[in-house]
């Protein structure tokens, strides 16, 4: 069930050149990636929207353009929050289609409830992931003033605006920033599988936690993850 006052974006403005060819339209089990990532948002969130300006890729959700061009990621969070009245707003890449929607919807539904939340996202295996995050409105004008200073990195503004709004709050940062810890360890996913609604994924899904938070940067990376459709919830 969608949650009320969460906006969803797909971040789909990249230029794929690992890939060699467009991403977001690659077909998995027979429907591109860019539908994988809208249906598993629609899931969770009020609306979504695709942040990218190409025509092609309306026929999946409404589309959002960056305010300001060849800007990376920044300019797609910067005009998603710019553009959404929501209190909370989710970003997934387009090349994600393997964290299961039950994983994702248990994780938003905690961070929302926590009152001085206003930045969450994971780190994977020591490598932070800013680009698949959920940001509080809050956060926008920490964004807006990143990209008018020139600065594109996402994990830097996203860190130090969740430390900024701690302070603000008199809260330690932990209760503001929220950067999870993720391993693909058994044990780590033991420890996880224990809460919520991760007690409802199937053997399959759980068997392809390798690929959960794995991004599909690479024609070797795509063919992996053709071994795994049945891990599929989409």
């Amino acid at each position: 069930m969608a949650l009320r006052d969460v906006g969803g974006y797909v971040l789909a403005g990249g230029k794929s050149s690992r890939m060699g060819r467009d991403k977001a339209l690659l077909e998995l089990a027979g429907k591109p990636l860019v539908f994988h990532a809208v249906s598993k948002l629609q899931r969770i969130c009020e609306d979504v929207h695709i942040l990218s300006s190409r025509p092609e890729l309306e026929a999946f959700a409404p589309l959002l353009p960056d305010l300001h061009g060849e800007c990376g990621p920044m300019g797609g969070i910067e005009a998603a929050l710019e553009h959404s009245r929501h209190e909370w707003n989710l970003f997934m890449p387009v090349d994600m289609p393997f964290l299961p929607a039950a994983f994702l919807e248990d994780w938003v539904r905690e961070v929302v409830e926590r009152r001085n939340m206003r930045v969450a996202m994971f780190t994977v295996d020591g490598v932070p992931q800013p680009l698949f995050c959920l940001l509080h409105e809050d956060v926008a004008p920490f964004v807006r003033e990143a990209m008018g200073r020139g600065q594109y990195k996402v994990f830097p503004v996203l860190e130090a605006a969740g430390h900024e709004l701690a302070m603000r709050q008199g809260v330690a940062p932990g209760n503001a920033f929220l950067n999870r810890p993720w391993e693909k360890s058994a044990e780590s996913f033991a420890e996880a599988g224990e809460k919520g609604a991760l007690l409802s994924l199937t053997e399959v899904q759980r068997g392809a936690r390798h690929l959960w938070f794995a991004n599909l940067n690479t024609p070797k990376e795509f063919a992996e993850a053709e071994r795994h459709l049945d891990a599929l919830d989409t």
